[in-house]
């Protein structure tokens, strides 16, 4: 028989709750949330895009009504598969309310009989959606990603990326990679062009050869170079995707997935996965990559959808990773997909983190971040300090806010450190300090999402399993409606404790022409019930700028 669609189990839905959210998006634009009330009839979300896409993250959150962030009932679901799902949240006529996810229509091309969905994972809170969020990230960060070493810290990461782009050549590269050096990167990335005639995005995907011109020596140089300055070597690979114009496509036409006069997206088209010669082929192809070279990183990269839903194309591309994972434990892979394309717990079984998003925009990533950690950990949610202008946005940011929303996940840098000023340099070095004094804790803490009572402050909580320590990030994208600051109430400390406080960034607080506030001087003791129920004041602040208080065990 063919499937049309089957549903993961139906659960009824509460019918004390006003409104479901679930996570719209775009490229450069992940992970909004979007507020629907419930009413007669049916919310109906489907992503037939053949990949989790931007636009439609699988998951969703009902809150009952009177929920926030820090308090009251709240249901999470989130279905772990990266081929496009169907999503409906539906009001009977009766009043009763039921919620169902499952693959994307018809994603099952040929006949069988016996078919089986990804799993739905779903969590109830009476902790608010903050609840929700740390028993996903509890789960994904302890049961479904896979660390070869848990016990190793997250390593600081550069890519070269928006550095050079296409533009390879040894001394270039090596001069770059000295400087991330200096700066405290750990990691270094060399990204798209280093493989056939990749000049730019239109040729040669499908080769993963070095390219003899800007590598005559192949990557050995750069490697022992990079390894010399105590990083680790990663690399850039596309595996499902090739380039009509590619000696590849030009030998086996027939390995592409969807009809000869499909519409190319970003001027290249799909391997079909479910061909063993086709895995085989890139199997073979990144094991000689990986095995001529000392590399334990790959950015696996999605760059455009499939030509229609397919489950034996997704079910294939597990498969390779797989098998990769198995012939090489030792390799971390992030998933990437334009950024946040390919983002959910089926691709995070077998990979070890994601890239939030292609915007390095900081006032973008910081809603981006702050929405994703209702189901994202720090561990596996890369973020990156982007150039001073960024090249997705056109925003000039200035570093210490760059820097600050960089910290709160899994640290790196992606500029051209050459262009740095001394003031950028101190800065980012400095933050980057503190990001790894700080990072084994909060690798495993919980991230909260506070409730700000201004608008303009977006701000969460990252709290060690156990209460010892947390840290609040408090970052203001915009001007306040009010002329002082809002105190911003903290969660989930205990109410008779006492707690030491200190603005971590205090260098980076205004003056005041008139008084001052006691946090900027110096560390605070305020009470759990204190600072959960009147909360902390915060010092006034522009625009773009962030407060980093810590919890001090002094």
């Amino acid at each position: 028989m063919y499937l049309d669609w089957l549903s993961a189990p139906v659960f009824p839905a509460p019918r004390a709750s006003d409104e479901m959210i679930d996570f719209p998006g775009r490229w450069c634009g992940e992970f909004p949330m979007n507020r629907t009330p419930w009413s007669a009839g049916i919310r109906y979300r489907e992503n037939r895009t053949g990949r989790t896409g931007h636009e439609h993250f699988p998951g969703l959150v009902v809150s009952c009504r009177g929920a926030t962030n820090a308090q009251g009932y709240a249901y999470g679901f989130h279905c772990g598969w990266s081929g496009g799902h169907r999503m409906v949240a539906g009001e009977m006529p009766d009043g009763r309310r039921q919620i169902q996810f499952g693959h994307a229509t018809r994603p099952e091309n040929e006949l069988a009989t016996c078919f089986e969905t990804a799993r739905l994972h779903s969590v109830f809170s009476n902790d608010g959606i903050n609840g929700c969020a740390v028993a996903f990230q509890r789960h994904l960060r302890d049961r479904i990603v896979h660390f070869s070493n848990p016990a190793r810290p997250r390593p600081v990461h550069f890519n070269c990326c928006e550095a050079v782009y296409f533009d390879h050549n040894l001394p270039e590269l090596k001069e770059v990679a000295t400087r991330a050096a200096g700066l405290g990167a750990e990691r270094f990335v060399l990204d798209d062009g280093w493989f056939g005639s990749r000049d730019d995005d239109s040729r040669a995907l499908s080769a993963w050869e070095v390219n003899p011109r800007k590598h005559p020596d192949g990557l050995a140089p750069l490697v022992r170079h990079v390894r010399a300055l105590g990083m680790e070597f990663g690399i850039w690979l596309e595996p499902e995707m090739i380039n009509p114009n590619s000696n590849i496509f030009r030998s086996h036409p027939d390995w592409t997935l969807g009809g000869e006069d499909q519409i190319l997206g970003r001027q290249q088209m799909v391997l079909n996965m479910a061909l063993p010669v086709v895995r085989d082929f890139l199997f073979d192809r990144i094991s000689s990559v990986l095995s001529d070279y000392e590399i334990e990183y790959i950015k696996w990269d999605h760059n455009r959808v499939l030509p229609m839903p397919d489950a034996a194309q997704t079910r294939s591309s597990y498969a390779l990773i797989d098998r990769l994972r198995e012939a090489y434990p030792d390799v971390e892979i992030e998933s990437c997909a334009s950024g946040g394309g390919r983002i959910d717990f089926g691709i995070l079984g077998r990979t070890h983190r994601v890239w939030l998003s292609d915007s390095n925009d900081a006032v973008e990533r910081l809603t981006m971040q702050h929405n994703a950690a209702i189901f994202l950990p720090m561990a596996v949610t890369g973020s990156h300090v982007g150039p001073r202008t960024c090249h997705t946005s056109g925003r000039t940011i200035d570093i210490r806010f760059r820097a600050w929303v960089a910290a709160q996940r899994h640290m790196g840098f992606e500029l051209d450190p050459r262009e740095m000023t001394r003031e950028e340099t101190r800065v980012l070095g400095k933050v980057i300090r503190w990001w790894k004094e700080n990072r084994d804790w909060m690798r495993s803490a919980d991230i909260l999402r506070l409730d700000s009572s201004d608008r303009a402050v977006i701000a969460g909580q990252q709290l060690e399993q156990g209460g010892g320590q947390f840290v609040v990030f408090a970052g203001k994208t915009e001007a306040s409606a009010q002329i002082t600051p809002r105190p911003l109430r903290l969660t989930r400390l205990s109410a008779g404790r006492n707690y030491r406080i200190e603005l971590v960034n205090h260098e980076d607080a205004p003056a005041l022409s008139r008084g001052d506030q006691a946090i900027k001087s110096g560390p605070l003791t305020l009470s759990g019930a204190y600072l959960m129920s009147h909360g902390l004041t915060l010092p006034w602040s522009f625009p773009e700028t962030m407060c980093v208080v810590k919890r001090t065990l002094v």
